[in-house]
């Protein structure tokens, strides 16, 4: 028994259309333009690498200093600005003169080393600090007189648990206070999308 075979109806492809002149050129300069942030991001990949200052050390407030001409904001902390007040036992007391003061004492006179590569937008450079093998940055805040800013939570809850510094009563939060003063420097938490930022910045600087 034989069996027939008819061909069913043959399917058509249609050739690719070409892409217009115009398309392909916004192609193409959309290929050199990645191409050419590629090539300027890897000529300024040697602008950031960690830069080491170390002296004696002008303590400006409880988380700033300046060695030399290197104007330092310490990383991670946020002290009571300099003219900032808060409010223990009733009663008004500078706790940003005692933030700073405390920071002095820290350091009690020894040559400061500090470590970073960041800037934030008023050009200080972003550091952690030691002096006489002793965390600066760390310890400020747990004496009580510097709150976490993007790090030491920990520190930050011990000093709390234990009423040290600014704990002992009330306070705002330093960038609640420069918030509220007009003419005071506004500062962002430094974490990380604060960091990329800051990165992203401190390529392009030379720019």
């Amino acid at each position: 028994m034989s069996r027939s075979w008819a061909p069913g109806p043959r399917r058509r492809y249609a050739a690719p259309r070409q892409r217009s002149l115009w398309r392909r050129l916004v192609d193409y300069g959309l290929t050199v333009v990645i191409l050419g942030l590629l090539i300027l991001l890897a000529a300024r990949l040697d602008r950031v690498e960690t830069r080491r200052t170390e002296g004696a050390a002008i303590v400006n407030d409880g988380d700033s200093i300046t060695l030399g001409t290197e104007r330092i904001r310490m990383r991670g902390i946020d002290a009571p600005e300099y003219s900032q007040t808060c409010r223990k036992n009733g009663a008004d007391y500078p706790c940003g003169t005692l933030a700073r003061q405390s920071l002095v004492r820290l350091i009690a006179g020894k040559p400061v080393s500090c470590t970073g590569w960041q800037r934030d937008r008023y050009g200080r450079l972003l550091v952690d600090c030691t002096a006489g093998g002793k965390d600066l940055n760390r310890a400020q805040v747990e004496a009580g007189w510097a709150v976490a800013y993007g790090d030491y939570e920990s520190e930050e809850a011990s000093a709390r648990a234990g009423k040290a510094g600014i704990w002992a009563g009330t306070f705002d939060q330093p960038q609640d206070w420069r918030d509220s003063h007009h003419g005071q420097v506004v500062e962002r938490k430094h974490g990380t999308l604060a960091s990329i930022g800051d990165a992203v910045r401190e390529i392009f600087r030379f720019w």
